[in-house]
């Protein structure tokens, strides 16, 4: 196989890019400043806001631009220093590491702190959830992403939304939805949640630009020049925001017309994963049609008996197939809080690899894939 032939799934780091050029270059000027130049970037930006708002079906004024779903994410959880209430933060153990890291950062500024437990599928159950708002009578916060960004793991975000908006006092819902938005469908208003976040690179934008939804505003830990409502002071990305609204008007055809694709395409993939006697899937009942609906068909993890999970995606690399070992954001570190609060063993835990797919995935290169794997497991 040349090298120069390449596959590409790590689609959950980032997505391979398709927005166009955009007329934004000529609206270089800032958003913030009085003059011609100043007032039509604002009427651009503006406009994103609007289109964005109409795929997503919320509010324009709910909305607000940001560099991505880690800072969305930040955002909203280090706001709670700002609270007067205080009460306790809560985050399941699955959380992307920008919510998981901060909240041991927030723990150490002597904030209380708790997590919601994951089930073995990684997912967070209605009993869980409840036990954990019973534990903790104080919680004023509580974080549930919609989809894993390791395993494709799928909450029911409005059942445990339900559960959360019976509580008094009230408790801030908090979603990530970074990896939810054009793979699954979603219902932001109906799901109850308080806040989420999205990220443009994760659907063909640029990197460098995402949103932050907020039913309702919200007080902030810091300031500055008073953009975005002052949620997200600085100057706007304008082009970004452009680009990140033309990615999400492509979505609504996208997700109903590519995800039955994607079921194909992953469910050949699990099936010819199950004959490769060194594989496991992550979780193993990844495989059982029961927990269909409990995954996205565009992330697959998988461990290799004996190999690194590195090992195998640098021999993988070598053959000109693209996968990592997990979230791009902490591919520095060998430790998987996620797999290892599913229950899954270290040595499997560091053995597994993740198998990202997306839109433009042809069913061949699954078959490609699949070879390439084998002859990597004859030299290993």
């Amino acid at each position: 196989m040349p090298n120069e032939s390449r596959h590409y799934f790590d689609w959950a780091s980032t997505a391979v890019p398709e927005y166009p050029q955009l007329e934004a270059q000529s609206r270089f000027g800032n958003p913030s400043s009085l003059h011609r130049e100043g007032r039509l970037a604002k009427e651009a930006l503006e406009s994103a806001r609007t289109r964005c708002a109409s795929v997503l079906k919320v509010p324009p004024e709910t909305l607000y631009f940001t560099s991505g779903g880690t800072e969305s994410n930040c955002i909203v959880l280090f706001s709670h220093i700002a609270r007067q209430s205080g009460g306790r933060i809560t985050a399941s153990v699955g959380e992307h590491s920008s919510i998981t890291e901060n909240l041991r950062i927030l723990d150490r500024l002597g904030r209380q702190t708790g997590v919601i437990p994951i089930d073995p599928l990684g997912r967070v159950t209605d009993s869980f959830l409840s036990e954990t708002l019973t534990k903790y009578n104080n919680v004023r916060f509580a974080a549930i992403m919609a989809v894993n960004n390791e395993t494709g793991t799928v909450n029911d975000i409005v059942n445990l939304g339900k559960i959360i908006v019976n509580r008094e006092p009230p408790i801030h819902f908090h979603c990530d939805m970074v990896q939810a938005v054009g793979k699954i469908p979603i219902d932001i208003c109906g799901s109850g949640v308080d806040s989420a976040s999205f990220s443009a690179h994760k659907i063909g934008g640029p990197r460098g630009i995402g949103l932050l939804y907020l039913r309702k505003p919200l007080e902030v830990l810091y300031s500055g020049g008073g953009q975005e409502k002052g949620i997200r002071p600085g100057t706007e990305n304008v082009s970004g925001a452009l680009a990140m609204a033309q990615c999400l008007e492509t979505l609504p055809e996208t997700v109903a017309a590519e995800y039955g694709k994607a079921k194909a395409r992953c469910g050949r993939l699990i099936s010819s994963l199950k004959q490769i006697g060194r594989c496991r899937l992550i979780p193993a009942d990844r495989e059982s049609n029961d927990y269909d609906s409990d995954f996205s068909p565009y992330i697959v993890q998988a461990a290799f008996k004996d190999i690194p999970g590195e090992v195998m995606a640098r021999a993988l690399d070598d053959l000109g197939f693209a996968v990592s070992t997990g979230s791009a954001c902490s591919s520095s570190k060998q430790e998987r809080p996620v797999l290892a609060a599913m229950g899954i063993d270290g040595k499997t835990a560091f053995e597994g690899i993740r198998i990202s797919q997306g839109w433009s995935t042809a069913d061949e290169e699954i078959d490609l894939l699949l070879a390439a794997i084998q002859e990597v497991l004859k030299s290993l």
